[in-house]
């Protein structure tokens, strides 16, 4: 399909920089197959599903990928960033680099040059790999959780390009770019329709007899990079690290047996079940690594209802959503939400929508 398809026009100012004060007192535009958008506050939710329904929420965590180096190549420095994206061993990691053509094989970066990393100095890592888009592998002087701790220390939290642009990373973002459930350390960017949930909404879910089951995928800084292609056949998109358990498997088996509904929490949690999903409409466990692209044509398999932010024009999330409720009724729904005041992307306000088989 044609990329412009998926174009829209969004005021700057509807880009929200802060999260809603509490999480869960966020707008919630609900989106039912033939019915009229119905304008919701995220504490409405219970009110929306049924007893035996299930959230379904990606439990990653976000780890202090952004950082901040010099390039050494003998007496030429030069001053470089890495975006972390997905770590292949235990002392190595996938980075975006800006400028990329700063680094070549070979290369001695310096992170942490201040020697803030660790009692043993400064975080060095050698280049071992050059790809694609300012793509590069990195091979770290540490290993394991020696390495996880030295980002902890010098690392940044990877805000998305578009609150980054506006405003610097502070302690603040530490907490609020995380969900309150998460506990699989590995992701690059927060699965923000999660950000919304508060043990007070939890609560109030598990009065009404909704459970939830938690699903691992650790999103990548691939979910930021634009479509520059004309036609979503020629996009490429990067792979992420995923887990659905056995007991989560049967758990979800069992609800749609009964005939409730399964709701991802989150694109990451629909994308990472319909990789796991059978033809036959069940799931299964399922372990490793998934680049699946959803566009309009896509037959879903498993998912039966999605809460999700607002997205960017252009972007393979709003292609997803277009997938799972129509091109013309997203069309539809951002319009509505530009014009309702509806505050958009990571720390926005959320949509809850209803698949849409029509």
């Amino acid at each position: 399909m044609r990329v412009d398809l998926f174009d829209f026009e969004l005021p700057e100012e509807r880009i929200a920089l802060r999260p809603a004060e509490p999480r869960d007192t966020a707008r919630l535009l609900a989106v039912r197959p033939g019915e009229q958008l119905a304008d919701l506050s995220v504490r409405d939710l219970p009110s929306l599903l049924e007893p035996g329904d299930v959230l379904v929420l990606n439990d990653t965590r976000v780890i202090p990928a952004q950082l901040k180096g010099i390039r050494v190549r003998g007496e030429a420095v030069a001053h470089v960033d890495a975006t972390l994206h997905m770590r292949t061993a235990p002392d190595r990691w996938l980075a975006f680099m800006r400028p990329g053509k700063r680094v070549a094989v070979g290369d001695r970066i310096q992170f942490g040059h201040s020697a803030e990393a660790c009692m043993l100095g400064q975080l060095d890592a050698t280049v071992i790999e050059k790809g694609e888009g300012g793509e590069a592998l990195l091979a770290f002087d540490f290993s394991g959780a020696a390495l996880d701790e030295a980002l902890h220390a010098v690392g940044h939290i990877p805000l998305p390009p578009y609150i980054a642009s506006k405003r610097a990373d502070d302690d603040r973002d530490r907490q609020d770019y995380q969900t309150v459930y998460a506990r699989e350390e590995g992701a690059v960017a927060a699965p923000t329709a999660g950000l919304h949930f508060t043990p007070e909404l939890f609560a109030a879910l598990e009065a009404k007899g909704i459970e939830k089951q938690f699903v691992t995928l650790h999103v990548g800084a691939g979910t930021f990079l634009p479509v520059k292609a004309d036609d979503t056949a020629e996009h490429k998109m990067h792979s992420e690290i995923g887990h659905v358990s056995a007991e989560t498997a049967s758990a979800l088996n069992a609800a749609k047996a009964r005939g409730n509904r399964v709701v991802a929490v989150g694109t990451t949690s629909l994308r990472l079940m319909e990789s796991a999903a059978r033809e036959d409409g069940s799931i299964a466990a399922w372990s490793g690594p998934t680049d699946i692209f959803i566009t309009p044509g896509y037959r879903f398999k498993f998912v039966d209802a999605l809460m999700t932010n607002f997205h960017l024009p252009r972007s393979t999330l709003f292609m997803l959503v277009s997938a799972f409720s129509g091109l013309e009724r997203m069309h539809e729904v951002y319009s509505h939400a530009i014009s309702s005041g509806y505050r958009f992307y990571s720390y926005g306000d959320a949509s809850l929508l209803f698949r849409d088989d029509r």
